[in-house]
């Protein structure tokens, strides 16, 4: 087995030293004039080597922080903020302190990309990108709060260290996608030095490739810096870009961005259609193989902030499901996995588990009507919790039978719609373990 795994790694980083642009991930928003509903809809891919677990976290808020309290981030500690921490939802790989992607309490969404520059990787022990996309979390309460408390801590500290948990061989900068109700942000990094596009209307995308060409906002020194480092000529080439100055391999949009930006425009946006979105094969945005989609979120960000995960990999195969700051562990003093972690062993126990054997049972010969049966069920949960969570969660119709049921429905539903979701796949396994015809148990 420890062969297997090694030769599984080898294999993966192989493929990322060879093909490094065409890495997938991919981040999404409508802001509120590219929406059908008037909110602003973010949404993300989280894609990963294939093995890496991937679990949904809630952390509450840190209020009563003492002076000198620092933080341990994923390789190094920082001063605590003053403020402490508003609470946050989180996909994170199962070995980090950082996150993929998350919100946060306050109605702000952020997700992060890789991405390849002309500034050197750092493969000191510095902040990954995936610990400012927590910190922002913490400690933003707008979109462009969190945007400033990102580019504060890039600038004092840093981003570097190995991106992947088997070892230091893979570094890389990164890009953000930021949103609340009021407008988004695309921030882009190259070292310490970034660039920042605001969202103002219509709908945005990011991959892997730098995207800004006029910034609203950027660090301190970057035109002088890119031309001091010839990366940029103040005379020749134009209008200052920070893509066309700081990419390493050109920032032509590749199939992905191309396929994000046509099913985006496509029609007006609401969290239904991102979900479609993030399962869409075009470009390779659902993405299978040694690099996949091992974790995906939609937001819905207004007057009553709505945000599904999914907390397995392949959005094509997963059920997204609902979390609500309001109603999910809103009295939690300490951390709470949403469902049993998922680690490295292949516990069927684990939601993230339990889809890979369900996935891996799906591609097999002959399962044509048990697939259909299965994904069936999985749409009539999804779209039972989805018509529960996406009512106003302060409205008294919101659950069934009447005035002063809806905390009770709404109560821990992401949990709630957990526990569902995996009867469901222990009754697939199930049958699939016995050698009987159990589709009629779905």
């Amino acid at each position: 087995k420890v062969e297997v795994k090694k030769k599984r790694v080898a294999v993966v980083r192989e493929s990322v030293t060879r093909e490094t642009k065409k890495m997938p991930c991919d981040t999404f928003v409508a802001v509120k004039s590219g929406s059908s509903d008037g909110n602003t809809i973010f949404g993300k891919n989280s894609d990963r080597p294939e093995d890496e677990v991937q679990n949904v976290h809630f952390h509450p808020a840190r209020s009563d922080c003492p002076g000198g309290q620092r933080v341990r981030c994923t390789y190094m500690e920082i001063p605590e903020a003053e403020g402490g921490a508003l609470a946050t939802v989180l996909s994170q790989p199962f070995w980090m302190w950082g996150a993929e992607m998350g919100a946060n309490e306050a109605g702000v969404a952020i997700g992060n990309e890789a991405v390849w520059t002309k500034e050197p990787d750092n493969p000191q022990d510095a902040l990954l990108g995936m610990d400012l996309v927590r910190l922002g979390l913490e400690r933003g309460g707008t979109a462009r709060g969190a945007l400033d408390a990102v580019v504060a801590l890039l600038e004092e500290h840093g981003q570097g260290g190995s991106c992947a948990a088997s070892g230091p061989w893979w570094e890389y900068h990164n890009s953000f996608l930021i949103a609340d109700s009021a407008e988004a942000w695309v921030l882009e990094t190259a070292g310490r030095h970034w660039a920042a596009e605001r969202v103002a209307d219509g709908v945005r995308n990011i991959s892997n490739n730098l995207s800004i060409h006029r910034h609203d906002l950027c660090s301190d020194g970057l035109e002088d810096h890119a031309i001091e480092q010839g990366y940029w000529s103040d005379r020749a080439d134009g209008p200052f870009s920070f893509a066309h100055a700081f990419s390493s391999g050109g920032c032509a949009p590749d199939a992905r961005e191309c396929a994000g930006q046509d099913l985006l425009a496509a029609g007006p946006v609401d969290a239904r259609r991102m979900m479609e979105i993030l399962r869409s094969h075009r470009g390779g945005i659902c993405m299978h193989g040694g690099f996949a989609s091992t974790g995906s979120q939609v937001s819905r960000l207004g007057e009553a902030p709505v945000h599904f995960f999914t907390g397995s990999s392949g959005p094509c195969q997963s059920l997204f499901k609902p979390f609500l700051f309001a109603s999910n562990h809103h009295n939690a003093r300490e951390s709470v996995n949403c469902g049993k972690p998922a680690s490295q062993a292949q516990d069927q126990d684990t939601l993230w588990w339990a889809q890979q054997k369900c996935v891996d049972y799906l591609t097999g010969e002959g399962q044509r009507t048990r697939h259909a049966l299965f994904s069936s069920a999985m749409a009539q949960l999804e779209e039972e919790c989805m018509l529960l969570a996406l009512s106003s969660p302060s409205s008294s119709s919101t659950a069934p039978g009447g005035e002063g049921n809806a905390n009770t429905a709404l109560d821990d539903v992401y949990l709630k719609t957990l526990e569902k979701e995996m009867q469901i796949r222990n009754t697939f396994l199930s049958g699939r373990e016995a050698g009987s015809d159990r589709e009629g148990a779905l």
